[in-house]
């Protein structure tokens, strides 16, 4: 991730919550009082996430020492120890849970993410996210998807082109639209085409898209459509694929397999914050 980007975002997130101050740690706690705070995971799973903290706690107070234990894409067990900071009492706990939350999410994503690359267990088919994300945290969960072993699919409208069976039904067929999309962009942009059925997939072969996506497309039905598809042509399934059938598309022959499930419907990984007091300065 950009740091720049994080440090920027964070920023955000700490105006929302904070805003004039933080009147609870603020009135209890004089600024001479030293903390120390750990972080704690109270299940298993994928990290994701912790230079969040160190870049989370910098922006708060400079002073404050810190030391990530764990690094990004570890598997945790539960009460282990991931991070310990220390520092002033009252601005550890001012940015306490801007930093869980998203700790907490990524990481859940994370292990979400390396339950479903476990659970396909392909050395040929790669699992892969979708543009159903959180609108502003985009960025740190496609990240989480990378630290639990998932790749990325387009991060948004701007940087792949994918015709739709809306944009077929206005365009009138996958190959005007693919020609339409030709005529305006340069060859640095990859095409993709969801399609539903035989006739769909020669068409967009015919076409010689990039990527064919095979939407909610049974296993069967995808080996089927995997042995029209020329080589240099990549193959993707989509829609439909929960983590308890996605065994059965694991000899399909498919390269890869998008996940909505990934960051919009995912637990969060439990992770908790304890502070200590140390005395004053």
């Amino acid at each position: 991730m950009n740091t720049l980007k994080i440090s920027e975002m964070l920023q955000q997130f700490f105006n929302e919550d904070i805003g004039e101050g933080d009147l609870t740690s603020e009135s209890i706690f004089p600024r001479s009082m030293i903390g120390e705070g750990n972080f704690i995971v109270k299940d298993q799973g994928v990290l994701a996430g912790l230079e969040l903290i160190l870049i989370g706690y910098s922006l708060l107070d400079s002073s404050i020492d810190i030391q990530l234990l764990k690094r990004d894409g570890d598997f945790v067990e539960k009460g282990e120890r991931i991070a310990t900071v220390k520092g002033p009492m009252g601005q550890l706990l001012t940015g306490e849970r801007v930093i869980l939350n998203l700790l907490q999410r990524m990481s859940g994503i994370a292990t979400l993410t390396n339950q479903a690359v476990t659970l396909l267990d392909s050395e040929y088919t790669r699992i892969c996210d979708t543009r159903k994300t959180t609108p502003g945290l985009r960025m740190f969960e496609k990240y989480a998807v990378r630290c639990g072993g998932g790749y990325n699919h387009r991060f948004g409208l701007y940087d792949g082109v994918m015709i739709k069976d809306n944009h077929i039904a206005f365009a009138g067929s996958i190959t005007e639209a693919v020609q339409s999309v030709r005529a305006k962009l340069g060859h640095m942009v990859k095409i993709e085409v969801e399609t539903e059925n035989k006739e769909q997939v020669l068409e967009a072969i015919a076409a010689k898209v990039d990527v064919i996506m095979f939407d909610n497309r049974s296993p069967e039905e995808i080996e089927e459509f995997v042995r029209l598809v020329p080589e240099g042509i990549l193959t993707e399934a989509s829609g439909g694929i929960t983590l308890d059938v996605l065994s059965d598309y694991k000899n399909t022959g498919v390269d890869y397999i998008s996940l909505g499930a990934l960051t919009h419907s995912v637990r969060a990984l439990d992770i908790s914050f304890n502070v200590g007091t140390k005395g004053e300065i």
